[in-house]
């Protein structure tokens, strides 16, 4: 007698996100399996405020789009299987003509123009690297991993992808034109 695997949608996912048992916790829906995340650590916090504000304020000061800290909830797949993908970003951009709603308390139904994250000793290499594909499927153009322990950014586009160490400026691109920030000033003294 065959088992038949149910997989959670990204609509179902959205009401339990909210339920009683999953508050506090940091959720992400991977492949329509719900997938528990570790509480982000000091560093983490860190150096993902750091970036963040350097990111924040080009956008604001450019009026580019949207900026977002905190993991919110990005709609990467929907599929007839029901094996839909939803994961949260340290930190995200997406550009104004590509919203058609202000903020409001729903995901977000797209990939965003650049996605960031910053990677802890615990994130499994394998579920990162789905993650920067899932992305780039889903039209991000730029994703940005930030290795605290070895103080290095790994750039990734359709393209191919880069290492950056301390010495390098990391540059927004065609994604963000005129951002610039040097490698070392993500990491803190």
């Amino acid at each position: 007698m065959a088992i038949q695997e149910q997989f959670i949608s990204a609509d179902r996912f959205f009401e339990l996100a909210d339920a009683p048992e999953y508050q506090d916790r940091v959720l992400e829906l991977v492949e329509g399996i719900i997938i528990e995340m570790s509480k982000p650590k000091r560093i983490h916090g860190v150096v993902t405020m750091r970036l963040a504000l350097r990111i924040a304020s080009f956008v604001d000061a450019h009026e580019l789009g949207e900026a977002t800290v905190g993991d919110p909830g990005f709609v990467l797949e929907r599929n007839s299987y029901g094996r839909d993908t939803v994961r949260g970003l340290d930190i995200a951009f997406i550009r104004g003509e590509r919203l058609s709603t202000p903020p409001d308390f729903t995901w977000y139904e797209l990939g965003p123009d650049l996605a960031v994250e910053v990677i802890s000793p615990n994130n499994k290499t394998s579920d990162t690297h789905l993650k920067v594909m899932q992305l780039l499927k889903a039209g991000t153009r730029l994703v940005w991993l930030v290795y605290p322990e070895t103080r290095t950014v790994e750039a990734h586009t359709a393209e191919g992808s880069v290492t950056l160490r301390e010495h390098d400026t990391l540059s927004g691109g065609a994604v963000l034109p005129g951002f610039e920030i040097r490698v070392s000033d993500i990491f803190p003294s």
